[in-house]
């Protein structure tokens, strides 16, 4: 793995964690000296690193693309370095780690205390309002990531309003699709069902309330949201008001990319890298 501007001492700690479990070996793009300070001051021994020295935030996220272009790394993570120069260094058209026509995408897998499983869901960070192409491509790496984590077929709810198709609702309309298109074959790998309401998706007793009786309703293993608002406040309510515990990276380019708030927990961040290795390792 290698970190863009990996400065600070939560990425420095959740990066050391994840070596000591033998998840990854890791490579430090950043200033040294400030490196070399934060494993002292942390007490981590700091020739477990390879350490590539760039003082500079946006140089260093172009050199850690740079080497996992160069074959010196499965995965990317963001460290000090702020978002907008961090993806920039991943859409750069000629340097970066775009292929031709692919869809970048925010996955994010929780474990709330109120659900008896894990939830894998998408988008709530990149794409403000996908169409139905996208969300096509939001689908398949929601799946792939379930996949990845032992779920051999994932049970996909591509989330409305209702789970009444409406004509003026988009979002029932492309789920009604979505649902079909895997009925035929043309989405493998999972099942789906759409539109269903977010009550409908994740508790039984709503399911059998209204009678749902297809095997998404109140089981579902991964969540489609139609636009970045709803994923996003549902991301915030379960991490704030729910206590979740969350992990995440961003699918669509040659390797994972690891996407974490410069504010993450040590936690959070050391989950994201075992959830990059997992998916690196399909």
């Amino acid at each position: 793995m290698v970190a863009a501007y990996a400065n600070d001492a939560h990425t420095i700690e959740a990066v050391n964690n994840a070596v000591d479990r033998g998840l990854i070996e890791a490579t430090l793009v950043g200033d040294e000296a400030t490196i070399k300070s934060v494993c002292k001051a942390e007490n981590i021994d700091v020739s477990k690193f390879k350490i590539v020295q760039e003082d500079n935030d946006a140089k260093a996220a172009s050199k850690a693309v740079e080497l996992i272009n160069n074959g010196e790394g499965d995965i990317l993570m963001k460290g000090l370095v702020n978002t907008e120069k961090y993806m920039k260094a991943i859409l750069n058209k000629e340097k970066g780690l775009m292929p031709p026509k692919a869809v970048l995408s925010h996955v994010t897998c929780m474990e709330n205390p109120n659900y008896h499983k894990l939830l894998v869901f998408g988008d709530v960070a990149v794409l403000p309002a996908p169409e139905l192409p996208e969300k096509i491509a939001i689908l398949n790496y929601l799946v792939k990531t379930a996949q990845a984590l032992g779920i051999e077929t994932p049970k996909v709810a591509v989330i409305s309003a209702s789970e009444s198709v409406s004509p003026k609702i988009q979002s029932s309309v492309d789920a009604a699709i979505l649902s079909k298109m895997a009925d035929r074959g043309q989405i493998g790998g999972a099942i789906v069902e759409g539109p269903l309401a977010l009550d409908l998706a994740i508790d039984k007793e709503s399911a059998e309330i209204k009678k749902m009786t297809n095997p998404v309703a109140g089981d579902a293993d991964c969540l489609l949201f139609p636009n970045i608002e709803t994923g996003n406040v549902f991301y915030k309510t379960n991490t704030k008001l729910a206590n979740a515990e969350l992990c995440a990276v961003v699918a669509g380019a040659k390797v994972p990319c690891i996407l974490s708030s410069r504010g993450d927990s040590v936690t959070t961040k050391l989950y994201s890298i075992a959830l990059g290795a997992m998916i690196a390792n399909l």
